[in-house]
């Protein structure tokens, strides 16, 4: 159960401090290596098939020698002083997770909302997405920060907490090194067509069963709240694999079905239009309140994440002997 113990309270320091920037955090290191890397591999590749295997030496690179440092790492700590090395385990945990970060990000987004002033709100959810905000009106900036919520209810809590589980800190920090290079160099824009499609086709498949599971567990959040769970079910099925993540349109289509609202649609990135298939019915216009109610559903997706895992952790070691 030391794992599940450890997971629990890293869960807790997250919820307390999240993400305080004097203190080092993993993902800014993940960001100057994949920044030294890409101009190592791009000194050396310049052919189509030659920055393909460039990507491929990228995308396994960091998640591997991450994973190696940090079980090495702990174990070394946790020789030295049994204390010190579970501290560190349950801070790199911590670290992984961006439960209260996300909620707060997204309330910044609705408080301007709700005091009128857009342009703050403008400014503030190009915080969280990768699409221009500039000339968003009020529903385009809620329908950003609805989807960024949802999305990341996966990347950042559901997933970081199932790799957790499964492995310890080494694999859920390694998750987190995949899901940093896909930020980064992931797009399937010209800079990156070759370059990054390993690392993206690692994200897809990392994700894979997590934004399976947090469907399920979407599902039951509606049960909770009180919503409705058979639309959030329902939505989930038909527009799920709309969108051109085979992952994120899981979340994203729950929670449209939870909202009873109409995400996806036009956007903008970088100046370039684009179109992502709609997800959910539009049963009401995209307000602030929104915003609001998708992080209490992250909030109860996380806490039901948490709770399952240790369940299964308590199952194998209690039921099993291990």
């Amino acid at each position: 159960m030391k794992t599940a113990v450890v997971v629990v309270a890293a869960f807790i320091v997250d919820l307390l401090i999240a993400d305080p920037y004097w203190l080092p955090h993993p993902v800014r290191f993940f960001g100057r290596v994949i920044v030294f890397l890409e101009k190592v591999i791009r000194r050396f590749a310049r052919r189509p098939f030659a920055l393909r295997l460039g990507g491929v030496f990228l995308a396994l690179l960091l998640p591997v020698g991450v994973f190696w440092a940090v079980k090495l790492g702990l174990a070394v700590l946790a020789r030295w002083h049994q204390v010190l090395g579970l501290t560190a385990e349950v801070y790199i945990v911590a670290t992984t997770l961006a439960l209260k970060g996300l909620a707060a990000a997204a309330g910044a987004v609705r408080r301007p909302l709700v005091a009128g002033n857009l342009p703050v709100a403008r400014e503030r959810v190009a915080a969280i997405v990768g699409r221009d905000t500039a000339a968003l009106d009020v529903q385009g900036v809620v329908r950003a920060a609805v989807e960024s919520v949802a999305e990341n209810t996966v990347d950042a809590v559901v997933a970081p907490l199932f790799y957790a589980f499964i492995g310890g800190a080494p694999l859920a920090l390694a998750y987190r090194a995949v899901n940093t290079l896909d930020s980064m160099v992931g797009y399937r824009n010209e800079r990156y067509h070759y370059l990054g499609w390993a690392a993206a086709r690692l994200d897809d498949l990392a994700n894979f069963l997590p934004a399976r599971l947090a469907g399920g567990l979407f599902i039951l959040a509606a049960v909770l709240l009180r919503g409705d769970w058979r639309r959030v079910w329902r939505t989930i099925r038909r527009d799920g694999q709309k969108h051109p993540s085979p992952n994120s349109g899981i979340s994203e289509a729950a929670v449209a079905g939870f909202l009873g609202v109409r995400l996806g649609g036009p956007a903008t990135y970088q100046g370039v239009p684009s179109f992502r298939p709609y997800l959910g019915d539009p049963l009401g216009e995209l307000h602030p309140e929104h915003i609001a109610a998708a992080v209490r559903l992250l909030y109860v997706v996380a806490g039901m994440a948490l709770l399952v895992g240790v369940s299964l952790r308590a199952l194998v070691a209690f039921g099993v002997g291990w």
